[in-house]
């Protein structure tokens, strides 16, 4: 690979501005093992898209990264390793570019969640190739391989379980045709399993070993199988590289050589004797089999562990293969959000998560509900006082955060800000990026006791634009909260406004209500220092009755 010039935002005259056709479309896949590109182009009107090329770099961003069962160390991406990706990033960016791609959406997945180092890899990335990269958590990931893989297996009636093992991690899911059942994401992948187990080796597996893998694959995996045999499943359908390579050895030795493996079933009893012919050779006779990427010589033992005891424990007999993936999912999700569908189903999916997460708490939904609604008020009136520049996207942030803010009273009401933050941070929240999730969950956090300090270890590690989007955000549902302190639904509307009278300017937060609410004001009163601070003027709170 050669060196490639930083990336440049392009003037208004350059060819890639003034041609950037709104149907092409780049995604990327930025996994712990490899990078892929898609560059596709989209028929909005039947939903389809046409392959126009795919890239692949193998950039290995999760060697070495993943710690082993018990070790306690940061998990970091090497130098290295950063710079290999981005420099990958920057060849597939200018490749899009140069075809006129419109939009390109970049999806990391294990190797960056995990990274604590990964600021510096989406910033470069951002700075060098002109590339937003979005670390998804690993249910999103889930979701967008569920998108991907439905799109091209025709389940019928039938109820399917989707395995794909990724370098860094493997995602379950349980789902129909149209819908997915069961999402879940475990911390096993080809990568990370070899690191922990055949790390220096370079000769035969011994037996022993590979057992030692396959325990720990059911030590990790135990209760999703659990769950997934509580959904119940038709067929298992098998995504990505592991897979597909261990179903091309197995069709190279039954004296196959299918121009396609879309579709190819895996038997489970070959994957067995394949494994086992594995363990048997060096890592140099490994990258001579035939129907093997000699670039997975090193890592396929590991897959082959997850995926055969994955098989085995959940009683599958075979496993088809599919040719689609995360990348596919991040083209029907484009797709679906260019047809306006999108927009409304990731808003599905992702108030579905928080409807989901508010159940932990059903007796307080009237009250989260009120404070919501609110909240809401107050974020509009705000913004059209000038008190702050957010618009929808935070806006819907906000809202969620107000929905759960709560639910940390499931574990305690003392310091229950805290229990919802944990509960945010650690649910399974589809549809949401990690940095979204953590916004809502610091939001959430800070509706009560201390505004956001630099002592808040969690607030300090949000980005810096989105530590100054916090602040207020906060402030207003801490607001909202208050005016609902009784959990009675008193007061029926709200209104705050910047009030000027020569020189002085302050807020005044009017709230109307058919009760005596001597509540709500006192506790709103006990608001106002920290809701000052937030937005830089004096609080005035008046009561008057509802009109």
């Amino acid at each position: 690979m050669t060196a490639l010039e930083p990336y440049s935002e392009p003037d208004a005259k350059s060819d890639a501005t003034l041609f950037a056709d709104p149907t092409l479309l780049a995604a990327m896949d930025i996994g712990s093992n490899s990078i892929r590109m898609s560059l596709v182009r989209l028929d909005l009107a039947t939903g389809n898209w046409s392959v126009l090329s795919q890239h692949k770099e193998t950039v290995r961003l999760g060697q070495g990264e993943f710690a082993a069962p018990g070790e306690y160390r940061q998990s970091l991406l090497s130098e290295d390793a950063i710079a290999r990706g981005v420099l990958v990033l920057q060849k597939f960016a200018e490749i899009a570019r140069g075809r006129g791609a419109g939009e390109i959406v970049a999806i990391a997945t294990a190797a960056l969640r995990e990274a604590e180092n990964r600021d510096e890899f989406t910033r470069r990335a951002a700075s060098e190739a002109g590339v937003e990269v979005r670390v998804v958590p690993g249910i999103e990931e889930a979701r967008l391989i569920y998108l991907g893989v439905a799109s091209g297996v025709e389940l019928g009636e039938k109820r399917g379980l989707f395995i794909d093992i990724g370098g860094g991690s493997t995602e379950l899911i349980v789902g129909t045709q149209s819908e997915h059942l069961l999402l879940d994401s475990l911390k096993l992948g080809a990568i990370r399993v070899g690191n922990q187990f055949l790390s220096g080796v370079t000769g035969p597996v011994p037996v022993s070993l590979y057992a030692a893998m396959q325990q720990q694959v059911r030590v990790v995996s135990t209760h999703a199988v659990r769950k997934i045999r509580a959904t119940g499943f038709d067929l298992a359908i098998a995504s990505s590289g592991t897979a597909q390579n261990l179903a091309s050895i197995a069709a190279r030795r039954a004296g196959q050589d299918p121009a396609s493996l879309r579709n190819y079933t895996l038997k489970t009893g070959d994957l067995r004797e394949i494994a086992a012919m594995l363990c048997k050779l060096t890592l140099e006779e490994r990258r001579r089999v035939p129907g093997l990427n000699p670039e997975r010589a090193d890592i396929i033992l590991s897959g082959a562990a997850v995926l055969q005891t994955l098989a085995e424990d959940l009683g599958v007999d075979g496993l088809q293969v599919a040719d689609r993936s995360l990348r596919e999912g991040v083209i029907v999700d484009a797709l679906l959000r260019r047809q306006g569908v999108s927009a409304s189903d990731e808003a599905g999916v992702r108030r579905r998560s928080i409807e989901t997460l508010m159940r932990v708490l059903p007796g307080e939904e009237a009250h989260a509900r009120q404070v919501t609604r609110l909240t809401l008020r107050l974020f509009d009136q705000a913004k059209e006082a000038g008190l702050h520049p957010y618009g929808p996207a935070e806006r819907e942030l906000l809202e969620y955060a107000a929905l759960v803010h709560d639910i940390g009273v499931f574990v305690s009401h003392t310091g229950h800000h805290r229990h919802s933050y944990y509960l945010i941070r650690h649910s399974e929240l589809a549809g949401f990026t990690d940095e979204e999730i953590e916004i809502i969950a610091n939001l959430a956090y800070f509706h009560r006791k201390s505004p956001p300090k630099k002592r808040h270890a969690h607030y300090q590690a949000l980005a810096r634009d989105d530590q100054q989007m916090v602040r207020p955000l906060a402030a207003l549902l801490r607001l909202a909260e208050g005016l609902d302190r009784s959990h009675l639904g008193l007061v029926r509307d709200v209104s705050l406004k910047v009030v000027e009278q020569g020189t002085h300017r302050w807020l005044r937060l009017s709230l109307q209500s058919d009760s005596d609410p001597q509540l709500e004001l006192w506790y709103v009163g006990s608001e106002k220092a920290a809701v000052e601070e937030a937005f830089g003027l004096p609080l005035e709170i008046i009561a008057a009755a509802a009109l």
